[in-house]
């Protein structure tokens, strides 16, 4: 019974973490209706991994870098938020400036974006190192394994998600997910001051 139960938390923990991985990928789906499977994989593949080894750190830091770690814990939210502001606010200025009549540019997400997309998303996983700091190593690491499985299982489907939605809305698409992606910032600094 008590692995059910640790095996249940540790998917409804990998649920509420991936959201923000989630919308991020209905976004990046939004940009690139035609986007290949392999890129697809790939991107769901970077979110599982930044959510899998971001609890890691923060249980390694409970257990080896408290002090440090406690210092730099107020800033989290601030350095997300700042992130995902700079994305955003760049998409919606791309999207704000294209004239009604110009022809959508295809939009290719490069490595460097979606490395920043799998850290802002995926920083206040951090934390989640604190909620599985009584848990040994084998456990932390069957947590964290089962939270990068969830996630990518659902940016795979945020990703379709996206293409579906982007196909239909393509000329405002940029607009659109920059607004959603300067919202997950806010958000995720709000939550911080509650």
């Amino acid at each position: 019974m008590d692995t059910l139960v640790f095996l249940l938390n540790s998917a409804l923990l990998g649920v509420g973490l991936a959201m923000d991985a989630f919308s991020v990928s209905v976004v990046n789906g939004f940009h690139e209706p035609g986007m290949r499977k392999e890129k697809r994989r790939g991107i769901a593949l970077v979110f599982a991994v930044f959510q899998t080894v971001m609890p890691l750190i923060g249980w390694a830091a409970i257990h080896y870098l408290l002090a440090l770690f406690k210092k730099a814990e107020p800033f989290i939210p601030w350095i997300a938020f700042f992130l995902l502001l700079f994305i955003g606010g760049k998409m919606l200025i791309e999207g704000l400036s294209k004239k009604e009549d110009e022809e959508e540019e295809a939009y290719h997400l490069n490595k460097r974006t979606l490395f920043i997309q799998g850290i802002a998303t995926s920083i206040d996983a951090l934390s989640v190192g604190f909620t599985i700091a009584d848990y040994g190593v084998g456990m932390a690491l069957i947590a964290s394994a089962i939270i990068g499985v969830v996630t990518y299982v659902l940016c795979r489907l945020g990703i379709r998600l996206g293409i579906k939605i982007g196909t239909k809305i393509n000329k405002r698409a940029s607009i659109l997910g920059g607004l959603i992606l300067i919202g997950i910032g806010a958000e995720i600094l709000i939550k911080s001051f509650f």
